[in-house]
C-alpha cells in the first residue's frame, strides 16, 4: 500500500512541473512591419542568435527580455524588445502541488515569448 501511494505521489509531483513537460525552446515567427527581410541579432541571458526574417526561430526561454537588434535589406534599422510572459498553468500546477515553482525558476522553462511578433521599422 505505502509503494503504492509514494509511487503515485512521486508522478503527480514531477508531472505538474514545467522543467519536466516544457522543451527548454520556444518557436518565436518574426516578421518586419513593411513586409521587408533582413537579419536581427537576438539576446537574452542564456542564448544569442543571428536570425533571417522573416522567419521561425527555436529562442531558448527566459525569465528575462528577448531583445533584438535588426537591420531590413534596405538598410532600415529597428531595435527593441520582446518581454517574457509566465505560462499560467504551469505556475498554478507548481502552487497547487506544492514544488512552488524552484525548479522552474532555475531552468526558467515555465517562461515563453510571444509566438508571433512583428518588429516595428521606419
Amino acid at each position: 500500500m505505502f509503494k503504492t501511494l509514494a509511487s503515485i505521489s512521486i508522478i503527480v509531483f514531477l508531472t505538474s512541473c514545467a522543467t519536466i513537460v516544457n522543451d527548454a525552446n520556444v518557436p518565436v515567427t518574426l516578421s518586419f512591419s513593411d513586409g521587408s527581410s533582413g537579419t536581427c541579432n537576438l539576446s537574452n541571458k542564456r542564448a544569442q542568435y543571428k536570425v533571417d526574417v522573416p522567419g521561425t526561430n527555436q529562442i531558448r526561454r527566459s525569465d528575462d527580455a528577448l531583445k533584438y537588434d535588426c537591420k531590413t535589406a534596405e538598410g532600415k534599422t529597428a531595435f527593441g524588445s520582446i518581454p517574457s510572459e509566465m505560462e499560467g498553468a504551469k505556475l498554478a500546477g507548481s502552487v497547487v502541488f506544492f514544488d512552488l515553482g524552484i525548479t522552474d525558476s532555475i531552468t526558467d522553462k515555465h517562461r515563453t515569448y510571444t509566438p508571433n511578433f512583428t518588429i516595428p521599422v521606419k
